[in-house]
């Protein structure tokens, strides 16, 4: 017999022959080619969150990855469909589904996870969330229903969406915040949540204004408004830290150099502990005034640095990015 677990009534069946094989492998990819699976099991992606804070559009993203995306799968059905990629692993081997609030029963969640993560696959939860400002102007603009609708009103309904799904963001291995999100943005963000080799985690390098607050998904913040600042430099003050002029001007301060080296080592000695403990994903922020001289220039020379020693980085200019 195949061994079984039960949850909320329902057995959940893992065949034998795989039951008890070894452990799986970590995956590669390569954003540009389709993502594929270098283990003999299969992988399961949950996608979850907040309602309007992108979770279509990762799905998307990750079907473009090679994955076979389920939205909205009832949660029983999970079942079902790791039995498929367990047997059909020529077709089935990378899938994603989407669950969320608007499954009948979300008390299940819980144990739903803790049973799947018993199981023969390699199993990854992405959680997507925004700031409650964000998710309004979003069901405002599109006029659509939101799957919680109360009796109080739209901001009831998300926060009852936020209580609902906390089983899952609890439990989450990647959490977006899509705030300040793009399309593009978190199609790229989800690209470097799975894209994993060697067991090191892919890298972000966000330059960013205080001014402006904190980008939310942050795992390092330095400050770089000690720093020299080409903002008073008259003939520098409308370039960026992309522009030669200004990659000049830092590059001949000893201050930058000496504050650039001293990160580099802080995050080349805990990068490595990040990344023993599992972690797919990682973002660096460097922080300015105006988040137009120094943080870029310090992003862009820091993921230089990183390069040499971690396989994915990607760097992103977030006050940039909102000029365009």
């Amino acid at each position: 017999m195949p061994p079984a677990i039960l949850l909320n009534g329902i057995a959940l069946c893992w065949p034998s022959r795989v039951a008890n094989s070894g452990l799986m492998d970590e995956t590669s990819a390569n954003c540009a080619d389709s993502h594929q699976s270098v283990s003999g099991q299969p992988e399961l992606m949950i996608i979850s969150g907040l309602s309007g804070s992108g979770k279509t559009t990762t799905l998307q993203a990750l079907e473009d990855l090679g994955y076979y995306c389920v939205d909205n799968l009832p949660a029983p059905l999970v079942q079902d469909l790791v039995n498929l990629m367990i047997v059909e692993q020529d077709q089935y081997r990378l899938c994603a589904v989407g669950l969320d609030a608007r499954n009948r029963d979300t008390r299940m969640f819980k144990s739903l996870l803790e049973t799947l993560r018993k199981a023969p696959i390699k199993l990854q939860l992405i959680f997507l969330t925004a700031s409650d400002q964000a998710l309004l102007q979003r069901f405002s603009a599109t006029r659509r229903r939101h799957p919680v609708t109360t009796d109080h009103g739209l901001p009831d309904a998300i926060a009852t969406e936020r209580r609902l799904l906390q089983p899952l963001s609890s439990q989450a291995d990647i959490i977006i915040d899509t705030t300040d999100c793009s399309i593009h943005e978190l199609r790229q963000r989800v690209w470097n949540g799975v894209s994993l080799q060697q067991r090191q985690p892919a890298l972000l390098v966000e330059s960013f204004a205080f001014s402006h607050g904190l980008p939310a998904d942050l795992d390092f913040v330095f400050d770089a408004r000690c720093l020299p600042n080409p903002h008073w430099v008259p003939n520098l003050r409308d370039k960026t830290g992309l522009d030669r002029e200004v990659m000049d001007y830092l590059q001949q301060a000893p201050l930058v150099n000496h504050y650039l080296n001293d990160i580099h080592a802080l995050l080349q000695r805990w990068l490595t502990e990040f990344s023993s403990a599992q972690r797919s994903y990682l973002t660096i922020g460097v922080g300015c005034t105006g988040g137009q001289h120094r943080s870029v220039f310090l992003s862009e020379q820091l993921a230089v640095k990183l390069r040499t020693d971690w396989p994915e980085v990607r760097v992103r200019h977030r006050e940039l990015a909102r000029q365009l």
